[in-house]
């Protein structure tokens, strides 16, 4: 049986000891008036804010749907049809976990020559060694908040996550070596970017998901003090059973069914509502996944 990893959500309290140490600042504190605010916003909410000028009006439930939450060759125009990307309701913080590779937890793959890039499937560097798994495409539109909810081109994100075991690169044992399934892109003049990757694999105490990082710009990313979000993506239940039906993912198929998305710590608050991806595809042709994230 695969076994919980030692810290694998120690929380935002134990993450901002961290984050401190190089100096950043992060609005991991939500006061009550951010609050009221959020609510006031959140669509199907008592008294919830007027629907932004070309926005669906349609109330999203956080049940899993097949519709892209955001077209990669069409943002700009398309009409946003999921609840977080509402104006507003920015993306929830959460923990970066034990297992970074930012620097806040010893490794620093950032500052590698050869992080910036969209297949992460392989690692880089010393080594080439490519993490097996059902492949996944994920992509992630960038919304600023401040602005109208209008794209946020020219960020950057920093995402990594576990492979088919559960297993993180850089940290677990015999992985120390390896920095698989981690990489940077920047957002495009329509706030997105792609990122090629496997789907993640399931271990104990955790709903499966994808840690993401965003950063002012690019040429932030190792910087202090410019991170604009920190938080994950949370994979949707029908996926997850086919992919860890397959071979390759045992040990992620007898960790699964341990933990609920509204159990899970750190999408359980709200049931993972604003970080669950829009998934589509197959075991046989490669999954992909869609999420607005606002900032």
């Amino acid at each position: 049986m695969t076994k919980p990893h030692p810290y694998h959500d120690k929380g935002l309290e134990f993450d901002l000891s961290t984050l401190l140490s190089r100096g950043r600042t992060l609005g991991v504190l939500l006061g009550s008036g951010a609050a009221a605010a959020l609510a006031a916003c959140t669509p199907g909410t008592e008294g919830g804010s007027a629907t932004p000028s070309g926005t669906s009006s349609a109330t999203v439930t956080p049940a899993e749907s097949t519709t892209a939450a955001a077209s990669p060759s069409s943002q700009a125009s398309s009409t946003v049809t999921r609840a977080f990307a509402e104006c507003g309701v920015e993306i929830p913080e959460e923990t970066l976990g034990p297992y970074p590779g930012d620097g806040s937890n010893r490794p620093n793959v950032l500052e590698a020559s050869g992080v910036v890039r969209r297949d992460i499937r392989s690692s880089f560097g010393t080594s080439s060694t490519k993490a097996a798994g059902v492949p996944l495409t994920v992509t992630l539109t960038l919304l600023d908040n401040a602005n109208g909810c209008s794209p946020l081109a020219g960020a950057a994100v920093y995402v990594w996550h576990c492979d088919q075991n559960g297993k993180y690169s850089l940290y677990d044992s015999g992985l120390e070596n390896e920095n698989y399934l981690r990489g940077v892109q920047e957002a495009d003049a329509n706030g997105q970017l792609t990122f090629s990757t496997i789907f993640p694999g399931a271990y104990m105490g955790r709903w499966p998901h994808i840690h993401f990082e965003v950063f002012e710009s690019m040429s932030n990313t190792s910087a202090a003090g410019q991170v604009l979000a920190v938080s994950q993506i949370a994979l949707t239940e029908s996926a997850c059973k086919a992919v860890y039906a397959t071979d390759g993912y045992e040990n992620s198929a007898r960790s699964f069914p341990k933990t609920t998305l509204t159990s899970d710590n750190v999408f359980g608050d709200d049931g993972g509502i604003y970080q669950l991806a829009t998934i589509s595809g197959s075991v046989q042709g490669g999954y992909t996944a869609a999420l607005n994230v606002t900032v």
